[in-house]
């Protein structure tokens, strides 16, 4: 048996009659795929447009033909590479050829993302993610704000062991005006020692509680301006315009901050805690006989003891103070849509997604197609053309050949006319001229 009269088997023509089908398929998809390409590309040309837009800072006629130009380009691409995919991975017959243009087809994809994808995604999300900007700055200044005001709190609460140091000099003091300390009543030396020493606290305590007032002021004023800037970060219109509002919302609260900061007490406490036995005028001692001089004296080294330990115990809760950490330098920096897109993309990943995939979503179909033109391949392979053909085909040709014997048969009629000698034909004009 010949091989072009030979049966299909029915694994080959079931083969056969699924590539087929596959093929009518494919011929109505092509009747609307470029057209369906053309209008993903424009649609991110679009969008691209807008995203460009916001990094422009001139809003002139040359940064909207800037702007044009540039989507254009990105359509006119996006288009040309994406039907150069279509049309050949799913042609490639070699291994060696689809890897190559497989990998053709990532490196375009990313080059696609780089041009494109950010610039769709920050018109999709760009205010949204400039807002977030915004939110977040509010929560640094407002860690900030409640970080000093909790220092400045804190050295305030230096106050009241300020307090107990002075009220114990007084008791003291007391005694000794009473002659229960030396044993000699009166005002003498150690008693002059002892109200130099309360006065000395008395003055820093009533320093400290005058900055009570200007504290709560600060942060009382620091809320306030938190308050308008989270109004700004939800505010309607441009988000250009409320970002200037609150950058200058945010100098006002940095320099709150940097007040709330200066008002903390613990360093005047420590130097002053350090100065406490040091700063001691010791007076003569006034005492009538060498004993009284001499228990004036004892008291007065008692006196000079206890004031190294109230020293130590005030600089010991000064150092407390100051080693809780400070906050942060917060400034507010602004920022462009695209930026923001960019630093904040793991909040606006349903954006990203729509953006990469109204660019990439030809590379599915790319490898759709190359699947299906594997599947066509493998349904003809190992078949003769006569094995292939259908009615239609064969209808085809039985007309393309009678169309080819008769123009054949015509030129051979002419060539024949052609060759004939004028005088051999017959016909009237011989006969007229014997």
């Amino acid at each position: 048996m010949s091989e072009a009269s030979r049966r299909l088997t029915a694994g080959e023509a079931k083969g056969l009659r699924t590539a087929r089908e596959l093929e009518g398929h494919i011929a109505w998809l092509d009747t609307f795929t470029p057209a369906a390409l053309g209008v993903l590309a424009v649609a991110s040309g679009i969008y691209t447009y807008l995203g460009v837009s916001s990094l422009l800072e001139d809003t002139g006629a040359m940064s909207f033909f800037a702007a044009v130009a540039y989507s254009v380009a990105v359509s006119v691409g996006i288009f040309v590479f994406w039907s150069y995919m279509l049309r050949l991975l799913p042609a490639m017959r070699s291994a060696a050829g689809f890897i190559g243009l497989t990998i053709s087809t990532f490196v375009g994809s990313l080059a696609i993302v780089a041009m494109s994808s950010w610039l769709n995604a920050a018109a999709l999300a760009g205010s949204a993610a400039v807002e977030q900007h915004l939110e977040n700055t509010v929560r640094d200044y407002q860690a900030a704000l409640e970080q000093s005001h909790e220092i400045a709190l804190s050295g305030l609460a230096l106050g009241r062991e300020v307090q107990r140091a002075r009220e114990a000099f007084e008791a003291l003091a007391d005694q000794e005006r009473s002659g229960d300390l030396s044993g000699t009543a009166g005002e003498g030396a150690v008693f002059r020692v002892l109200t130099q020493k309360t006065e000395e606290l008395r003055n820093l305590e009533e320093q400290i509680a005058a900055e009570q007032p200007l504290i709560d002021q600060a942060f009382a004023e620091g809320n306030a301006i938190l308050g308008r800037m989270r109004a700004l970060t939800v505010a309607p219109g441009p988000v250009e315009q409320r970002s200037v509002a609150f950058s200058e919302e945010s100098v006002r609260l940095a320099g709150v901050i940097a007040s709330l900061n200066q008002y903390s007490v613990a360093p005047l406490v420590a130097r002053a805690a350090e100065d406490l036995p040091a700063s001691v005028v010791l007076p003569e001692l006034d005492g009538r006989n060498a004993t009284v001089r001499q228990a004036q004296s004892s008291t007065i080294g008692s006196v000079l003891d206890a004031l190294d330990q109230r020293s130590a115990s005030l600089r010991r809760a000064a150092d407390e103070v100051l080693a809780i950490e400070p906050p942060q330098e917060t400034a507010y920096n602004p920022i462009s849509s695209a930026d923001a897109v960019i630093r904040y993309a793991g909040n606006f990943v349903p954006s990203w997604a729509g953006a990469i995939a109204i660019d990439l979503l030809p590379g599915i179909l790319v490898f759709v197609l190359a699947i299906t033109q594997s599947a066509i391949r493998s349904g003809r392979d190992g078949l003769s053309i006569e094995e292939t053909l259908t009615l239609a085909d064969l209808k085809a040709a039985i007309n393309a050949m009678r169309d080819v014997e008769a123009s054949m048969g015509a030129a051979d009629a002419e060539i024949l006319r052609r060759a004939l000698p004028e005088q051999d034909a017959p016909g009237p004009r011989r006969d007229a001229a014997e």
